[in-house]
């Protein structure tokens, strides 16, 4: 109820730094004898100790293949997983639990709407995605594109980073069957206006992909509010454990498409003549899952919860303003990426000096930031640049991390010009 959700929000800790700061033990590490800086969040976020804990329980106490057993720690395990899954629908606020489906994360999730949502694409159809898209929603359309005889169409970006709407809305027409795009951009950070875009797509009768590998730990997600017909993230990215994520895709759409991975528990009945497939969400899972994987997401997923999400974004939001303030004093600094919209990311290339060289000496000064071109390629074309310094924070970083950053980075410019 209404009533019960208002409690819950008044539950939740009003947002402190300091008390969240002490959840996440490897922030107490030392690098090379200095204090990590840990500004690495978009290649993957740190774990709080009851994801941590939670790990440990169920392979020194609990573990047991589920949805099979009869036994006890069989059921435990059952109830744990599914607890897990009805964690995820709420947090995205789908419809039906059964909407949502265990992937191995964002590039699983992708690969699956392209195999099995691919099987109703034919030749000449066509798929849009963008030019700031990660390689993980650029290649398995490609790859589908080949196969299906299909036609990829790519949505252009402005010098800001911001994609060009005007020209997206040209490129929708009654051949696009599926839009799929990422709402936040992992490389520069730009918040994509994936509502707009859905809305606009389901004009001409296409569905449309939400790519929340990077939107899921930043923002409120409300997949019935964005009307996505998929929406995939990973674990990894929202403080859970590594190989785990989820799919959540329309029920009609997920009853309409072909499994693309036989196997256990996504049968119902099996002989030699023919298989009949098990209903949602087990068709789409065959085997053996990543069980601990699917727990400790829930666990990740309720840890946020009991946080003060708006406040968690304002502070993140913050120490992105900060640190952008505090790089323009570096000469022959240049931004790449300054949307209007964007998340906790600063992505930027100093003109004469190599990202990877940069990174380098950070790294010797305690430092974790990402260089390169961050598995989106293209866009580093664009811009025409080798890659970049990519720094990227989450709520558990702070100001006094920045100022070490920024020291730390004109020291190292400092050596090598």
């Amino acid at each position: 109820s209404t009533f019960a959700l208002e409690m819950k929000e008044m539950d939740k800790k009003p947002f402190s730094v300091e008390a969240i700061r002490a959840d996440f033990p490897i922030l107490q590490t030392e690098v090379y004898g200095k204090p990590l800086v840990y500004f690495d969040n978009g290649a993957t976020s740190q774990k709080p100790q009851v994801v941590i804990d939670a790990i440990e329980q169920y392979y020194s106490k609990e573990n047991a293949n589920i949805h099979r057993g009869v036994h006890y720690l069989s059921q435990k395990g059952t109830d744990a997983y599914e607890k897990a899954r009805k964690t995820i629908q709420t947090y995205i606020n789908a419809a039906h639990e059964h909407e949502i489906i265990f992937t191995k994360g964002t590039t699983d999730g992708i690969n699956l709407v392209a195999s099995c949502f691919g099987e109703l694409i034919h030749e000449g159809d066509e798929i849009i995605i963008s030019a700031i898209e990660h390689h993980s929603n650029i290649v398995p359309w490609q790859m589908l594109c080949e196969r299906k005889k299909a036609v990829l169409k790519v949505i252009p970006v402005l010098e800001s980073g911001e994609l060009d709407q005007e020209a997206y809305r040209a490129l929708l027409n009654e051949k696009t069957k599926l839009v799929s795009c990422t709402h936040i951009s992992n490389s520069l950070g730009t918040i994509n206006p994936v509502k707009e875009m859905i809305q606009q797509a389901h004009a001409v009768g296409a569905k449309f992909l939400v790519d929340g590998a990077q939107s899921i730990q930043h923002l409120s997600i409300d997949v019935q509010d964005l009307d996505c017909d998929f929406f995939a993230f990973s674990s990894h990215k929202v403080f859970g454990p590594t190989g785990a994520g989820a799919l959540y895709g329309k029920e009609d759409i997920l009853n309409a498409i072909p499994p693309y991975q036989g196997g256990g528990d996504m049968i119902a009945k099996v002989t030699f003549e023919k298989t009949t497939y098990n209903e949602l969400p087990f068709k789409f899972e065959a085997g053996t899952p990543h069980i601990i994987g699917g727990i400790a997401t829930g666990i990740a997923l309720e840890y946020l919860s009991s946080l003060d999400l708006e406040g968690l974004q304002a502070y993140e939001h913050e120490l992105l303003t900060y640190a952008e303030e505090q790089l323009k004093v570096i000469e022959g600094l240049r931004f790449i990426g300054t949307a209007k919209e964007k998340a906790s990311v600063c992505s930027f290339f100093i003109d004469g000096l190599h990202p990877f060289d940069v990174g380098t000496l950070l790294d010797k000064q305690g430092i974790a930031v990402r260089t390169g071109h961050h598995c989106t390629q293209p866009i580093m074309d664009f811009y025409k640049i080798p890659g970049t310094i990519r720094a990227s924070f989450a709520f558990y970083n702070t100001k006094v991390e920045i100022d070490q950053f920024i020291k730390a980075l004109k020291r190292s410019v400092d050596m090598l010009r």
